[in-house]
């Protein structure tokens, strides 16, 4: 039997797409609203994509809509971060010290659109692409919209209504100046992104190293690399908006941009033959977290996705968070026997620690990429952790692997857990207690003691 209540989703992009085809599938009739033009029909600009890296906690929300296997076929497997010395040297760090495991690099375009063509099938959901929602009456649960190209206005109405519209989400904004929202925190990092490129081969090959994550650290700055589908790699160049040098601000000219990428990232630099128009025509954008709450409005407008934690992309879980929250909201319906408002009043109370836990680790993991990853302490901590992960005399997942692969922990166990962890070694290092020569069972118990007593 199909449920009564109608639910309007704002924000069609990869959180609301998914969350309105569960939504279809559970029996409820959706109206999804989305600002732009319907992915499918249009081509995208370039210049704003950052590659996504689908994991665990992505793949089982998107198993839950039985969307998982095709997730799987657009993704290429990278095992592990490969790193390049200002020699051009490189040195792979496996994300796992288990045999197999991978994130897989996603284009956020193509996933978004299979989403949205899954959505589409179900009887019940309907689109209104390329229309903006203006404004939101919290207390009679109706939006407005207009039509982008004609500026047509009209007013939709629901029993419930979720904002899934992203980091500069309306649907926020409005209940945070109606006085919903009581705590808004906005970081910006004094560093941001432009996207870049290198093309694929002849013959389609890749031009370094396919199923790896590419990280160029450089302490204040970074480039990372992650692969597409037929080749080539999506490049992004994280690095201070402002300074006198090593800042988007002081690669004012050609020559000098040149000379940036000549002296740090001078492979890169060999298989970046469009650098310079690259450079010139793809914006640079900013990079920031957001923390509010509460998510809630009148128990029947909620937020979720990034339009509740918005996130820097350091630990490749945006999406990921966005997805488990579907999956989270789902299982708070289940347990609520299908009371929609229930669960609405249910969610942000499970789910608010975890967002808060995802957004800090994501900030840790700038600090991480950009300058530990160089750090010889760091790859001695890296090694012995891959050593223990896969060993089979003991149970130890390092910090990333609770985070990426072991979706039973929550995001606020696995920073709780994965940050003791990691002070536990350093400490036992620079002691020079710990060894990677050291039997497995001698090394694991010394730092889980070591980690029971940071804890």
């Amino acid at each position: 039997m199909g449920k009564q209540e109608k639910i309007i989703v704002v924000g069609a992009g990869l959180c609301g797409s998914l969350l309105g085809l569960r939504m279809a599938q559970l029996g409820y009739e959706v109206t999804l609203v989305e600002r732009r033009p319907d992915l499918r029909k249009v081509e995208q600009a370039a210049g704003r994509s950052i590659n996504l890296a689908l994991s665990n906690r992505g793949f089982a929300a998107l198993d839950l809509v039985g969307m998982k296997e095709t997730a799987l076929e657009i993704g290429i497997p990278m095992y592990g971060r490969m790193l390049h010395n200002t020699e051009g040297e490189t040195y792979l760090s496996p994300y796992s010290g288990r045999k197999g495991r991978s994130i897989y690099s996603t284009s956020r375009t193509h996933l978004n659109q299979l989403l949205i063509d899954a959505a589409s099938k179900q009887d019940k959901v309907s689109f209104l692409f390329d229309h903006t929602c203006t404004d939101i009456d919290f207390q009679k649960k109706r939006i407005n919209v207009q039509d982008n190209e004609s500026g047509a206005k009209q007013i939709l109405e629901a029993d419930y209504i979720f904002g899934t519209d992203g980091a500069g989400s309306v649907i926020r904004e409005s209940m945070k100046q109606r006085g919903y929202i009581k705590q808004h925190d906005f970081q910006q990092l004094s560093h941001g992104y432009k996207e870049l490129f290198f093309p694929a081969l002849p013959g389609s090959e890749y031009a370094t190293e396919k199923n790896a994550l590419h990280i160029w650290p450089r302490k204040d700055f970074m480039l990372i690399a992650l692969p597409n589908p037929g080749g080539s790699f999506t490049v992004t160049l994280f690095l201070a908006h402002e300074g006198e040098e090593n800042s988007f601000e002081a690669l004012s000219g050609p020559d000098k941009i040149e000379a940036f990428f000549k002296e740090n990232f001078a492979d890169a630099f060999e298989i970046m033959p469009n650098l310079q128009d690259l450079f010139a025509t793809n914006p640079t954008s900013i990079l920031g977290t957001i923390k509010c709450s509460p998510w809630l409005a009148e128990n029947r407008v909620l937020i979720m996705g990034d339009a509740a934690h918005a996130m820097v992309p350091f630990y490749g879980q945006g999406m990921n968070a966005a997805f488990e929250d579907v999956l989270v909201f789902d299982k708070v319906l289940k347990d609520t026997d299908g009371d929609l408002e229930k669960a609405f009043a249910n969610f942000e109370s499970i789910r608010y620690k975890d967002a808060e836990a995802i957004c800090d680790l994501s900030l840790d993991n700038f600090k991480e990429m950009q300058a530990d990853t160089a750090d010889p302490d760091f790859l001695r901590k890296r090694r012995i952790e891959m050593e223990l992960e896969a060993s089979e005399e003991v149970a130890y997942f390092s910090k990333y692997s609770l985070v990426t692969f072991q979706e039973d922990f929550s995001y606020a166990e696995a920073l709780r857990i994965g940050r003791a962890q990691d002070k536990a070694i350093l400490e036992l290092l620079k002691e020079n207690k710990l060894s990677e020569d050291m039997p497995i069972h001698e090394m694991h118990e010394l730092i889980k003691k070591r980690t029971t007593e940071i804890l």
